[in-house]
């Protein structure tokens, strides 16, 4: 759901648009997720698209056209401007190969779950090296959080815009959900500003390449980079996004897709409350005059989900909240053109867009394993709405914890090394409750891809109207068993007849399955 929504051009119109060079069509990339090799940018997500697999071959995005056409479609994705790519001023440290030291922790990935990583290991006296092609990049997407989140994490320095609240469009006939949670968007530029200033006043080094292999002996590991150095570290960490090429997975992987389209945009006007932010608007009037996008938006229904940042100034971006397969870029846009023309949103200029595809749910990786993973990589992203950046950041400190704990516990007489380690940092990341915790939500997911777009507003018409704790603590990751059963109830009291009827008959093999897992388990 952008629910941490990150990361999204008439298709024929990407040309140099796109934020770098892609090799197949969208169908392919959104049926066969495990053949993908690059980091899909995040909505939700800190992901980068670019290639640390050897195997990966480059991706052309190709999308076949469809027989409707909205007006004013190509006049508006012609306002889209060339990418620019913004980097920090900051003089790095570089490691320096010549020295040839085995490293406490190579950390493959930039993002900020990589970087809270580096800061936070680095802060206890070890030696971490941060290896990415482009480590002083500022991160392309848009992202949205809720306060308290980061709050929690002091990190509201690194929100540039609150609001107050959020609001839920229900229904065409004026339902809404009004929500008392403040709601903040990411300053990028801060955040990693913020973090690298801290990877550096604690002495990480960094290495601008990308990885193409990894070679474990007994006590450490090569790390292979495609400019030819190779580090030796006594732990590796993933935090490359959802690529998987050093993380092993062992089982099918078929996830649910969030797809989205965005863009920040200088309006003429919009209709939205400056103080509050729109979390979902489920609304299709404006797809009364395109009946064949109306009926394909009753099976699979998107959302608009909208910042504004003053009377004149917005982000907005038309969301599939979960799909398989995943929706195509052009039918996300052309509903979302044909909703800003009915809400008289009049686009004069486009600052930037951004596209998201994010895998859903799908199976954890083989656990425990030598590389040790966070985020995307990891399977971290939330089963149900797509949420990753506040749930990943907040594992940072138990990753980091944990290496600090068994690669520098000399003191303690706790120092593990080799596959001892990477199990133990495996078994801190995923306890059997953060296990059965996702289990649930990929449930929840199940239920999800089964509604249409009346069920779906009836769904969230009850997930709304729950206790704060419950629907707070469900969207953030909060909720363990057996407070998830208590929420599972509280749901479907909540929920209508006719809802009730949906989720036990769409629910009943997802709940198979799930009890299934929790046998096993």
């Amino acid at each position: 759901m952008k629910l941490l929504l990150l990361g999204l051009a008439d298709i024929p119109l990407l040309r140099n648009r796109l934020r770098l060079t892609l090799g197949f069509d969208m169908d392919t990339l959104l049926k066969t997720p495990n053949k993908l090799g690059f980091f899909i940018p995040q909505f939700n997500g800190f992901e980068r698209l670019c290639s640390n697999n050897p195997n990966s071959s480059k991706v052309k995005l190709c999308v076949k056209k469809r027989a409707i056409k909205i007006g004013s479609s190509s006049a508006l994705l012609d306002l889209v401007p060339e990418t620019k790519k913004e980097s920090l001023d900051y003089d790095l440290p570089l490691y320096d190969p010549s020295m040839s030291r085995v490293v406490d922790l190579a950390i493959v990935g930039g993002g900020p779950a990589g970087l809270a990583v580096a800061q936070q290991v680095s802060e206890a006296g070890l030696s971490v090296i941060s290896i990415d092609p482009s480590p002083k990049l500022i991160w392309p997407n848009n992202y949205g959080v809720w306060v308290d989140e980061f709050e929690a994490m002091d990190l509201l320095d690194c929100l540039d815009t609150t609001w107050s609240g959020a609001v839920v469009y229900i229904d065409n006939d004026g339902a809404k959900k009004d929500l008392s949670r403040p709601y903040g968007r990411v300053n990028r530029k801060q955040l990693k500003s913020k973090m690298l200033q801290k990877c550096i006043a604690n002495g990480v080094k960094f290495h601008q390449s990308k990885v193409t292999n990894v070679v474990h002996e007994e006590e450490n590991s090569t790390v292979v980079c495609s400019d030819g150095v190779k580090i030796q570290a006594s732990v590796v960490l993933d935090a490359t996004g959802f690529s998987r090429c050093l993380v092993q997975y062992d089982k099918p992987y078929n996830p649910g897709y969030q797809v989205a389209y965005g863009i920040v945009a200088e309006v003429d006007g919009h209709p939205f409350d400056v103080d509050k932010m729109v979390f979902m608007d489920w609304r299709d009037k404006h797809l009364d005059s395109y009946p064949e996008l109306k009926e394909r938006n009753s099976k699979i229904p998107t959302f608009l989900y909208a910042m504004p940042f003053s009377s004149n100034r917005i982000f907005l971006e038309e969301t599939s909240l979960v799909a398989r397969p995943g929706l195509r870029m052009e039918d996300i846009q052309e509903r979302m053109v044909a909703r800003l023309k009915h809400l008289g949103i009049n686009v004069k200029r486009i600052e930037e867009d951004e596209r998201c595809v994010i895998p859903m749910g799908g199976p954890l990786p083989v656990l425990p394993q030598r590389v040790v993973g966070i985020g995307g990589t990891a399977g971290m992203v939330h089963p149900s709405t797509g949420y990753m950046v506040a749930r990943t950041l907040a594992a940072a400190p138990i990753v980091a914890k944990a290496i600090v704990r068994y690669l520098g516990g000399s003191t303690s007489g706790d120092s593990l090394r080799g596959d001892q380690l990477s199990a133990e940092v495996w078994r801190d990341l995923w306890p059997i409750e953060r296990r059965r915790q996702r289990e649930f939500f990929c449930f929840g997911m199940d239920i999800l891809l089964k509604l249409d777009l009346e069920a779906t507003r009836r769904f969230f018409d009850a997930f709304f109207d729950l206790e704060p704790r419950y629907w707070h603590g469900f969207l953030s990751s909060r909720l363990f068993l057996p407070e998830l059963l208590v929420f599972g109830l509280s749901l479907f009291s909540h929920a209508s007849n006719t809802s009730r009827l949906e989720i036990m008959t769409k629910g009943t093999v997802p709940l198979g399955v799930y009890l299934q897992l929790q046998a096993v388990g």
